[in-house]
Formats: structure tokens, sequence, C-alpha cells
């Protein structure tokens, strides 16, 4: 039996690693997290290391726009 077939536009997909990157907040700005966290922290010092846990609200119009239409579903 064929399969029936859908009606209207298609459905939107999110990018993933996209998603997983940026985040939004409640008053709508995009933000994100610093890189750097991974390895090699042994040197720097724990004021540093701290600043690292915050996030970052993403500055440029073409970044905000590029996030946003690769993660339409992005709350």
């Amino acid at each position: 039996m064929p399969r029936k077939q859908k009606e209207g536009k298609y459905k939107l997909k999110t990018h993933k690693a996209t998603s997983k990157r940026f985040g939004v907040t409640g008053s709508g700005k995009i933000v994100r997290t610093k890189g750097g966290k991974a390895h090699l922290r042994r040197k720097t010092s724990k004021r540093v290391k701290a600043l690292f846990a915050e996030m970052v609200s993403v500055k440029g119009r073409g970044i905000i726009k590029r996030v946003r239409r690769l993660a339409p579903n992005l709350k």
C-alpha cells in the first residue's frame, strides 16, 4: 500500500549542534557558553575557571540570524 502524501510545507529540522551550543533567555536573547573548558586548564587561575561557567550573550546580527535559521524551535 503506497504512503499518503502530506500536504503543505516541509517539516523544519533543527540543527542539533546549534541547539546544543546556544540557548535563549526569558527576554529572547541568544546566549552561548565560553570555549576552552575541556582540557589544559591546570595553568589557569581559579578566577578565570569560574568565569568559564557564565553564559555570554551573542553579539552580531549575522550570527543571531544564522542561529535562528538553524534552530527555529530553540526555546
